[in-house]
């Protein structure tokens, strides 16, 4: 079993940076994946950043590719999530998630992943 607690978000205006943090209480290494998503009030859910926490390959939509950036350390058992240029669509509810290696679910599909924090707000003015 793994627990997942965020922390970072806040207020930040158009162009800054966050760093939101993710800690796994169980093993990230029994993970076969982690990811941030994100919820804004009357949209659909969407992944922001995918890592693949064996190999280290990660993935951004174009949405925030070149802005955001997934890492992983593995000591501190914490995902991070690096976002610079922010704007203010970015602003919204971030989650993070993982993928048991042991139910194999795919990383590219939502429902698929086992674990998910209790989210953390991100809001960006203008």
């Amino acid at each position: 079993q793994v627990q997942l607690v965020e922390s970072g978000g806040g207020s930040v205006q158009a162009g800054g940076s966050l760093r939101l943090s993710c800690t796994a209480s169980g093993y990230i290494r029994s993970t076969n994946c982690m990811a941030w998503f994100r919820q804004a009030p009357g949209k659909e859910r969407e992944r922001v950043a995918l890592i693949y926490t064996g190999g280290g390959s990660t993935y951004y939509p174009d949405s925030v590719k070149g802005r955001f950036t997934i890492s992983l350390d593995n000591a501190k058992d914490t995902v991070y999530l690096q976002m610079n240029s922010l704007k203010p669509e970015d602003t919204a509810m971030y989650y993070c998630a993982a993928v048991s290696l042991s139910t194999g679910g795919s990383c590219w599909w939502s429902g698929a992943y086992d674990y998910w924090g209790q989210g953390t707000q991100v809001t960006v003015s203008s």
